[in-house]
């Protein structure tokens, strides 16, 4: 009987979607390196909190190591950690820009390139999920967001290339795309009308997120996958 235990590395794991993907993975018996500039200690043994900012070079290679050292292997990364600027795209500033390319593309960058190196080191595959968002493939003028289109685009088209790149060695790479999910980053009087610009006429749930990526860890013969997790937001008005 094979007793190996799996190994997640989630960004962004302190609150929202990371924090309840921390708890779907321990649920699926994993042993869990969580990565946030706020998270603090875990009681549980098989949690290992990691403090950092993922779009600080070096970063991501801390996180493998670290949880390499812990764990001795990975097994899936989920890159969820990003920063959404919602801007007319002519005010957009240095820094804004430096942020949000900082985080979604740089971190991701940095955290997949050593967690896939990790992964190639072995003989039994892994998996690589990114957080992308509906805006890239449905544009909406109620919400201006070129640098999400921008960054979150460059995983989308990112996500098929590395899907074919390692297919070969048993690597899958899927992505999630998001429509408008309740968290705590969401007051709670924009609800009604962030609900309205989705087809079911509601917001998506932080579980409705979780359960679309346990589902893309179940599916052993899914990669290079967009999965639309967004009300039908992507399908039109």
């Amino acid at each position: 009987m094979n007793t190996v235990q799996k190994v997640a590395i989630i960004t962004g794991a302190s609150q929202g979607i990371g924090a309840a993907l921390v708890t779907a993975y321990r649920e699926l018996g994993y042993g869990v390196a969580a990565i946030s500039r706020s998270i603090g200690e875990s009681s549980d043994p098989e949690v290992l909190t990691v403090r950092g900012d993922v779009a600080e070079p070096g970063v991501g290679a801390r996180v493998v190591d670290a949880a390499l050292e812990r764990f001795g292997r990975i097994d899936t990364l989920i890159n969820n950690a990003g920063i959404f600027i919602a801007k007319p795209f002519t005010e957009y500033t240095d820094e804004d820009y430096d942020a949000v390319a900082g985080v979604n593309q740089r971190g991701f960058f940095e955290v997949s390139r050593s967690a896939v190196a990790a992964m190639l080191s072995r003989d039994d595959g892994g998996h690589l999920v990114n957080i992308s968002t509906s805006l890239v493939d449905h544009a909406d003028s109620q919400q201006p967001s070129a640098l999400a289109s921008l960054t979150k685009g460059g995983l989308n088209a990112v996500t098929k290339a590395l899907a074919i790149e390692y297919a070969g060695r048993g690597i899958r790479a899927n992505t999630v795309a998001l429509g408008i999910i309740r968290t705590p980053m969401h007051p709670a009087a924009t609800y009604e009308g962030l609900a309205a610009l989705h087809p079911l006429g509601r917001m998506g749930e932080i579980d409705d997120v979780v359960e679309a990526i346990v589902y893309l860890e179940n599916a052993a013969f899914v990669t290079g996958e967009i999965l639309h997790v967004d009300g039908g937001q992507s399908a039109g008005h």
